[in-house]
């Protein structure tokens, strides 16, 4: 097995562009023959390149190998600190050193008493509604978390009998699970573990089902995020709980369906990523058949699983499929406009907007991602999909599509205006 004692390391020595593209590749446990599908290339020229017999592509390829190797910072990949654009983790938010600081505190006492739980489950559905509503979410619910985050921990340290510690628990590993969609994309991957872990322990401790599908949803995608290295990872805890939860939905709620659903959808997404067509279409046809048990203005909370979510996951799978075609006519097929949550309605215009660009129609690809960026800025800001389109797209051949796509990534703060 290689080492990272006597691998070169890609941010630290003046090495090969195809030097680095192997380094970063063989970190992520890919395949020259994964990576050449998915930036629709052939291995030969994967191997040619991190050999040195071909020079390194210009930039909207290497975007794409950046966007494949989920390499965070262009000058990773490049060795050129004159790119040092981050891709995957965007640009630290305002409220995040306050968010550090309250989820880094260690605390051993305070002295005012806990909030009653149902003070903070009410306090907790106003954040989701407010997460849901609001096109600067990370600005809303940074300015919550902090105080939540401090009530959810004294509310656990305060209960007096195990039933009230359960319910504290599984309201801590809620806040824990907001705090997860406020630190992705952040350029603090550390703090972001960190929270994921003691979500999936709070929420084993409260012993409630809803609970602990919600932080298995969360863990399950911070493993895929990192890498095919972590797709076993992702698919494990994922899985797991799907089986657990399974034997419970006779009597469960619509909530408790609902995340069910939810993570077999995620099993789909991975099998996607993996390259798995068969297996993604399968769990993505297993979700939508929760789906339709639902109520038919069902929207949950934390995933936003719903009837109206299927088409928007179709678009999902087709994309990281790399089927072009497909993700087009299921683009047409879904209607992003009674997906009533701002951030995941933009999330949803961009997986759109990827659709577009794999078919070759750049220019629908940049009004969608505009669209996007009208139903939440800071959705698109942080998005590292919609960032590499737009610095592809500035280097259009087209004067308009580099007008519209520089507009665009000035918006979203990926070039200076």
């Amino acid at each position: 097995m290689p080492s990272d004692a006597t691998t070169p390391d890609p941010s630290a020595e003046p090495i090969a562009f195809g030097q680095r593209m192997q380094v970063l590749r063989t970190r992520r446990g890919m395949s020259r023959t994964v990576l050449a599908g998915r930036v629709g290339k052939s291995p030969s020229w994967v191997k040619q390149v991190e050999g040195g017999r071909l020079q390194m592509p210009k930039l909207p390829m290497v975007l794409r190998i950046a966007e494949a190797l989920r390499v965070r910072n262009l000058c990773e990949l490049t060795g050129d600190q004159s790119m040092a654009v981050d891709l995957f983790a965007g640009p630290g938010h305002g409220r995040l050193p306050q968010v550090r600081a309250t989820i880094n505190i260690f605390p051993l006492a305070r002295e005012q008493e806990a909030p009653p739980a149902e003070h903070l489950r009410t306090r907790l559905a106003r954040a989701w509604q407010a997460r849901h509503s609001a096109p600067n979410h990370r600005e809303v619910i940074g300015a919550l978390l902090p105080e939540l985050i401090g009530d959810a921990q004294l509310a656990v340290r305060q209960a007096e009998t195990g039933t009230e510690r359960r319910v504290a628990q599984g309201l801590l590993s809620e806040v824990y699970s907001l705090s997860q969609f406020f630190l992705a994309y952040q350029p603090d991957a550390s703090l972001l573990w960190r929270v994921v872990e003691r979500g999936l322990i709070a929420a084993q401790e409260s012993e409630d089902p809803h609970a602990l599908g919600v932080a298995a949803w969360l863990a399950a995608q911070a493993h895929r995020d990192s890498g095919p290295g972590h797709f076993e990872e992702a698919d494990a805890v994922n899985l797991a709980t799907v089986r657990y939860l399974e034997q419970l939905l006779p009597d469960a709620d619509d909530d408790v369906r609902a995340i069910t659903g939810a993570l077999q959808f995620e099993a789909g997404y991975t099998a996607a990523r993996r390259g798995d067509a068969g297996t993604a279409w399968g769990y993505w046809d297993t979700a939508r058949a929760v789906a339709e048990r639902l109520p038919a203005d069902y929207y949950h909370p934390v995933t936003s699983f719903s009837r109206a979510i299927m088409g928007a996951h179709a678009v999902t799978i087709a994309v990281e499929l790399h089927a072009g075609g497909e993700s087009v006519r299921q683009a047409a097929a879904a209607d992003a406009v009674i997906i009533p949550s701002c951030p995941r309605r933009a999330r949803h215009r961009i997986e759109e907007a990827r659709a577009y660009q794999l078919d070759g129609q750049a220019e629908a690809s940049l009004v969608t991602l505009g669209k996007a960026y009208e139903a939440a800025p800071e959705t698109v800001r942080y998005n590292g999909y919609a960032r590499r389109i737009v610095l592809e797209e500035a280097e259009s051949k087209s004067p308009a599509q580099r007008r519209r796509a520089s507009e665009l990534a000035v918006k979203i703060g990926v070039l200076a205006a």
